[in-house]
Formats: C-alpha cells, sequence, structure tokens
C-alpha cells in the first residue's frame, strides 16, 4: 500500500470521524479495481471546502467555487497536476504550488454541475450531499464509482464496474451531453480506450463522430496535453488509429490525417503510405517515452504528403524535409508548445534523413551530427523509422559504434582558438571570424590540428591578414 493510498484513506476515516460522508473517487478506483497502483488518490465527501479546510488547516483551496481542496503530506513527490486533473475530469481547477517534498490528495465535495454556456466549465455549482448526484456528472463509468478503504465496498450506480469488466468506454447519461459539458472528454474517450485497450460503446462512439468539429472550443494547450498522453502512455498507435475512426484526427492534427493513401516507393517502405508508416513507429513508442521523441515520430513525414509527386523512376518526396520542418514548427506554434520542445521536435525532422549519408560524413562533420542535443532520440527515431520501413538498421549500428568507440572529448574538444586570439593575431573582428573559427573546428575535429600554435599557424595560412 504506498504511502499516498495511506494518507488518502486516512483522510476518509477523519472526514468520517468528523460526521460526514467519505469514498475514493474516480480513477483511483478504476485502477484498484483493475489490480493497478493508482498515480494520485481523490477522495469525495458531502463535507463543504471550509468544513474541508477547518478540519484539515494546512490545505490548497485551489478550487473552492468547484468544491476542490487539495490536502499535502509530506515524503512524496507531487503528482503531475495536469495529468491528475486529466484523469479526474476535473475541469477549470489551478494547479496547486509546486512544493517537491509534498503530494497533495484532491478532496472535492459532491456535486451537481448546472449548464455548461462555454463548453468547459460549470456554469453553476450546487452542493449536494448525494453521492450519486456527484457521479452523473462525471465523464465516463468507468470513472464514475466510488470506494469505501475501510470495507473495500463500491458505490456503482453507473454500470462501471461492468463496464469495467467487459472492455468499456461509455460516456455516463447522455453521451452528447456529457461532451457538451467539456468537449474535450471525447479526446480522453479516445485515450482511456487506447490505454485500456477497451471499446468504446456505440452511442458514445457515435456523438464523437458528431460533436468533433467542436473540439476547437477546448484550449490548444489542454488538446496538446491530452495527445502528448496519447503518444506517451505505450498505446499511441491504438490512439491515433481511434483519433481517425472517430473524426477527431481530422480535426486536431489534419497534417497527419493527409497522410492517408500517400504511396511511397516500395522498395524503401514496403510497409505502405505515409499513414501506416507513421503507425508503425508510433507502435514503437514505450510507455514513458519523452514527449519530444514522441512527437519527433509523429511528425518526421509530415511533409511528405504536400511533397508526392510520381517521378519517371519512383515517387519521390522532394524537400519534404524543410517543408516537413515548417509544417512541424506551424503545429508546434498552433499546440503552444515550449520554445524548447520545439526546438528539440523541429531537430529530430530536420535531421531524420541525415543517417543515410553518415558513412559518407567528414569525421568532423560526423562529429558535429552527434554533437545534436539530445542526440540519444535523433538515434532512436532513426531506429524506429528504419523498423518501420525496410528493416535495415545498418547506420544505426555504425553511428553506435562510432558513438561506443569515441570519447567525448574528442568529439566536443576544448577549441584550439578564440575570436579574442584571432584580434590579439591582428585580425579585424567581424563576420569573417566564423569562417575561420569553424574552419579551424573543423580541422581539429579531423585530427589536423592538435595545439593552438598549430592552429594559429594553419589560420595565417589560410586566412592571411
Amino acid at each position: 500500500m504506498s504511502h499516498a493510498h495511506q494518507h488518502a484513506a486516512a483522510i476518509v476515516r477523519t472526514l468520517r470521524e468528523c460526521g460526514h460522508q467519505a469514498y475514493f473517487a474516480g480513477g483511483c478506483v478504476r485502477d484498484l479495481l483493475l489490480g493497478r497502483e493508482p498515480t494520485d488518490y481523490d477522495v469525495a465527501t458531502d463535507a463543504t471546502p471550509p468544513q474541508v479546510m477547518q478540519i484539515f488547516p494546512e490545505t490548497y483551496a485551489v478550487g473552492e467555487q468547484f468544491g476542490v481542496v487539495l490536502v499535502p503530506f509530506a515524503g512524496a513527490s507531487e503528482p503531475d497536476a495536469a495529468t491528475s486533473a486529466s484523469d479526474r475530469g476535473a475541469t477549470g481547477v489551478p494547479a496547486p504550488p509546486a512544493d517537491r517534498d509534498k503530494g497533495t490528495i484532491e478532496v472535492a465535495t459532491f456535486r451537481s454541475d448546472l449548464g455548461y454556456s462555454d463548453g468547459r466549465h460549470p456554469d453553476q455549482v450546487r452542493f449536494t450531499r448525494d453521492p450519486r448526484e456527484d457521479v452523473l456528472r462525471r465523464d465516463f463509468t468507468i470513472n464514475g464509482m466510488m470506494l469505501d478503504p475501510a470495507t473495500n465496498e463500491v458505490l456503482d450506480f453507473v454500470g462501471g464496474r461492468a463496464d469495467l469488466q467487459a472492455g468499456i468506454i461509455r460516456a455516463i447519461g447522455d453521451p452528447e451531453r456529457r461532451f457538451a459539458e467539456d468537449k474535450l472528454r471525447m479526446l480522453r474517450a479516445v485515450r482511456f480506450a487506447a490505454r485500456f485497450d477497451y471499446r468504446i460503446e456505440p452511442a458514445t462512439l457515435a456523438a464523437i463522430q458528431k460533436l468533433a468539429p467542436q473540439i476547437h472550443q477546448v484550449s490548444a494547450e489542454r488538446v496538446r496535453d491530452e495527445l502528448t498522453r496519447m503518444l506517451t502512455e505505450g498505446r499511441a498507435r491504438r490512439s491515433f488509429e481511434l483519433l481517425d475512426q472517430t473524426g477527431l484526427l481530422a480535426q486536431v492534427l489534419p497534417e497527419i490525417s493527409a497522410m492517408k493513401g500517400v504511396e511511397q516507393p516500395p522498395q524503401y517502405h514496403p510497409e505502405g503510405d505515409v499513414f501506416v508508416h507513421t503507425l508503425l513507429l508510433l507502435e514503437k513508442l514505450p510507455a514513458g517515452v519523452s514527449k519530444t521523441l514522441a512527437w519527433g515520430a509523429l511528425l518526421h513525414d509530415v511533409g511528405k504528403p504536400p511533397t508526392f509527386r510520381i517521378a519517371p523512376d519512383r515517387i519521390r518526396f522532394d524537400g519534404h524535409v524543410d517543408v516537413g520542418v515548417k509544417m512541424a514548427a506551424e503545429i508546434a506554434r498552433r499546440l503552444r508548445f515550449s520554445n524548447n520542445e520545439t526546438d528539440r521536435i523541429l531537430a529530430l525532422v530536420d535531421n531524420h534523413m541525415r543517417f543515410g549519408q553518415i558513412w559518407q560524413m567528414k569525421e568532423s562533420t560526423l562529429k558535429k551530427f552527434f554533437r545534436l542535443p539530445a542526440f540519444d532520440e535523433h538515434l532512436e527515431l532513426h531506429r524506429i523509422d528504419s523498423l518501420s520501413s525496410h528493416g535495415q538498421l545498418d547506420a544505426y549500428n555504425y553511428a553506435r559504434e562510432q558513438l561506443r568507440t569515441m570519447p567525448p572529448e574528442a568529439i566536443c574538444p576544448t577549441p584550439l582558438l578564440s575570436g579574442d586570439d584571432l584580434i590579439a593575431a591582428g585580425y579585424e573582428p567581424g563576420p569573417r571570424f566564423k569562417e575561420i573559427l569553424g574552419a579551424v573546428e573543423d580541422a581539429q575535429l579531423e585530427g589536423r590540428l592538435t595545439s593552438r600554435e598549430s592552429a594559429m599557424e594553419y589560420v595565417q595560412h589560410e586566412f592571411p591578414i
């Protein structure tokens, strides 16, 4: 039993000792019934936020208007607020203050939500003493159960246990109403179905297909985070197959949907079209993969559809890398990735074809290639790209062997000369410095220059004043 479980159970026990109803609720109940350790625990109670804060003085009232209070506990890492909120189906609740030494348990008052005019936040929240009312406003039946940690009794008003056993994702109540309340739930249905390898119940699926165009009402950040979870939970291929089936893919990532039916030269890509190839890459992304590698895998061939042409010799995608980098940059901007994440994703798209020339690279070029930030991601993208097409890993194995035999100081040595050295030698500062220092670096990487003196002699001979 985890520390978080013990603390959540203690919160339930304390609330009950104070005369209130209290249960575990939401995703943690689902995971416990599946025999999995929950990533976080939520408690539902009939105690109001002021009552909860009186019982637990050290709290974060992050969503008091929604009945949400966070109760901290020491000795655990604080859960990812976005992930926790996503699994709970909570809306409009800000993240707790960052505290490395404390985790938090969300304690939420039983409530019913009245109206969702913005497709995200309830217009009005009414607290209730009835746990059934609280369940009926939640998203899916498998997330709509409550559990008494003292007796393991399950409160199931919506058939969640049966759907869990049958492997079904079913909206609670009227699916269209559930999705109208929070459009992000459509993406969550896909993610849960993929994560657990469940099927989406027909009426729920039909509602998603009907309302898919309304996903644009959801903020770009929330869409990005949900897609990132799909890509990094170990079920990326299934997620994107379901996104396509529901019609959501064409809405949130039309550039990926455009890959369908785009043929590739069979001698290099016997697996099929660009979409099939991309799905095969996604299938090879393990749970916990970095988000930048996952997005790089998804977008590495995004430039192929607009550059497709049939040449006399074979199908070609002239300039697809350059076009792909521009398209990936637009997607990253649209989904509001950070600058650092964007740079790493674009670098993966920009460099994924360079492994084909690795044997022809000069030693200096090869070492600069190895110096790319997060080169392990470039190497892994090339590996799964190759395994998802021709299956040949010669370039991958060559790169690994070269990396194994090259000491770090050979790949990134201390520069022999600086701009100050050139100025001291009488050179005028300006754009020429970059050319000179670049030439010195290349000669150093190739072993032709090994000392400051030899480097200066080289400069004075090749770049006279």
